[in-house]
């Protein structure tokens, strides 16, 4: 479980280009997040003053901000200034999460209806030191019984800030005693956790589901990158739970979390209970990755 970090206390967290404490930060209740969620969010980590895999945090923030039709979008080099004054003003280089979240802005009134939203939108920059959240030791997973929205109900694609699924599967997991829960499709097939993307390794061969239920992960993206620079054989495909049961390695992945070995889900242990080979190889290759990679946001 996460903890309260003392670095933390004096966080300046930055809302629409204005630096106040966290304690003096506030937003509108008429704010379309307060409102409705009405809001994109991207998580970006900082490895030694560069964001590993920023444009592409920002094209997802983009598409999605345009998929909901948010009438303005900041650009990407007022978004990425954004990011530097926040990191500047902390004092932040290294073992930092930014929690990026762009709102449709403030309603003139209360209501769902975006054409009362007439002030342009909310940019909120939260950057935080925050390792890895679940550490290097393997987790354990329950099976959530709240099922992910398929594309036609609403599209993971949409990388939105209703998170109120991923909540109830989450106390489902705290319930259980369990670190997080996995969460399937309308179909009975693996979608996701709560808060990761899975991967299996069963025979050499590591697999993922597909994104018809999930979000696009820009950390899936690189480990499935990874595999085929590195000639390790990759699926991505419908898997059922037996198939997550009867695995020899389970991993997921997320930029909160970097990659994490799972070691049981649902009473079943997994292989040996501990990281298997192909996810400490994978492990260390993305942490090569990020070690050597990245759009630089902190001058050195």
């Amino acid at each position: 479980m996460q903890q309260f970090l003392e670095a933390n206390r004096d966080l300046q967290v930055n809302i629409n280009g204005r630096l106040v404490h966290r304690d003096a930060a506030g937003v509108s209740p008429f704010d379309s997040s307060v409102q409705g969620g009405d809001a994109v969010w991207e998580g970006l980590r900082l490895y030694d003053g560069r964001i590993f895999k920023l444009h592409e945090h920002l094209v997802r923030l983009r598409r999605s901000a345009a998929a909901l039709a948010f009438s303005q979008i900041p650009g990407d080099e007022e978004i990425v200034d954004e990011i530097r004054r926040t990191l500047a003003a902390n004092d932040m280089r290294d073992g930092v999460h930014i929690r990026l979240t762009l709102t449709r802005g403030v309603k003139v009134t209360s209501g769902m209806d975006p054409r009362l939203n007439q002030s342009g939108p909310t940019l909120i920059v939260l950057a935080e030191h925050k390792p890895p959240v679940y550490g290097s030791a393997p987790i354990t997973l329950i099976t959530s019984s709240v099922r992910r929205f398929p594309p036609d109900c609403l599209d993971p694609k949409i990388h939105h800030a209703n998170l109120v699924q991923s909540i109830l599967a989450k106390i489902e997991a705290n319930v259980a005693g369990a670190d997080d829960a996995v969460m399937l499709d309308i179909r009975g097939f693996v979608a996701e956790t709560n808060a990761t993307h899975v991967f299996t390794v069963a025979d050499g061969v590591v697999r993922t589901p597909t994104t018809a239920a999930c979000p696009e992960g820009i950390t899936r993206a690189t480990v499935l990158e990874l595999c085929a620079a590195n000639g390790i054989a990759a699926d991505e495909t419908d898997l059922s739970l037996p198939q997550l049961y009867t695995a020899d390695e389970l991993f997921t992945t997320g930029t909160m979390g970097e990659l994490v070995p799972v070691a049981a889900i649902d009473g079943r242990t997994i292989g040996t209970g501990q990281s298997g080979p192909l996810t400490r190889r994978l492990t260390e290759l993305f942490g090569e990755l990020t070690a050597s990679q990245g759009v630089r946001v902190v001058k050195v």
